[in-house]
């Protein structure tokens, strides 16, 4: 399967140890995230990233709403999922798009 976030297309997803270990505390699956990627809407970019560009993308999925950072490896067709999180009041406003 192949998927498009604006500028980044990959056929593959690495979803880094960090980022599969918040998922499973979080209770966030799998079915979740690849909601995130092929429906989500890109909030910020981060052209700059090191060692890869990257993006948050926001989405509500079922009642939560989640971000997620992706990262691009172009050379290896690759999307990689750094991290996934369910967004807080705490620092961002009611449309869980803005920072606070």
């Amino acid at each position: 399967m192949a998927w498009q976030i604006e500028n980044f297309k990959f056929d593959r997803i690495l979803i880094k140890d960090h980022a599969s270990m918040r998922m499973i505390y979080r209770n966030i699956s799998k079915a979740n995230l690849y909601e995130l990627i092929e429906s989500g809407e890109v909030i910020e970019d981060y052209p700059d990233d090191f060692p890869y560009p990257s993006k948050l993308v926001f989405k509500v999925v079922g009642t939560r709403p989640l971000h997620l950072v992706l990262a691009y490896d172009d050379l290896a067709n690759c999307g990689i999922v750094v991290t996934i999180y369910e967004v807080d009041s705490q620092h961002f406003e009611d449309d869980f798009k803005t920072r606070k």
